[in-house]
């Protein structure tokens, strides 16, 4: 995620329901790698620039005053790509859901919540050395 930077918003008021984070993306990077949550809904609305969002449906341009929506357990996932030569700036918003494990349609990695932080594995259950 070189490129990318996100500034914890919602963190800096204790909100606990809920995330928001205010993130730039420079020219050629992206915002996660493609994903979806089992119990996270998710909410983006672009403010500067144009990202590209990656579904398995397609790619489609944003531009300021979009926004999209990826509601948990509906899988495939998603992400945004800047293949501007443009900043893009974009707020973020997640829900904190207890239990919450990330799917990576692309990659051989799963995300799940274990303590209150996110941990990594193979799909095939081994962890990450």
């Amino acid at each position: 995620m070189a490129g990318r930077v996100k500034r914890q918003l919602g963190d800096v008021f204790g909100l606990s329901n809920f995330g928001v984070n205010l993130t730039c993306m420079v020219p050629g990077s992206i915002s996660a790698l493609r994903h979806s949550h089992s119990r996270q809904d998710e909410f983006i609305y672009v403010l500067e620039g144009t990202p590209t969002l990656v579904t398995e449906s397609g790619e489609t341009r944003l531009r300021p005053g979009m926004c999209a929506g990826f509601k948990a357990g509906e899988g495939g996932g998603h992400q945004l790509a800047n293949r501007s030569n443009d900043l893009v700036v974009y707020l973020e918003v997640g829900d904190r859901a207890a239990g919450d494990s990330v799917y990576y349609p692309d990659d051989d990695i799963e995300a799940y919540l274990e303590g209150g932080a996110w941990r990594f594995r193979h799909k095939n259950g081994e962890p990450y050395q």
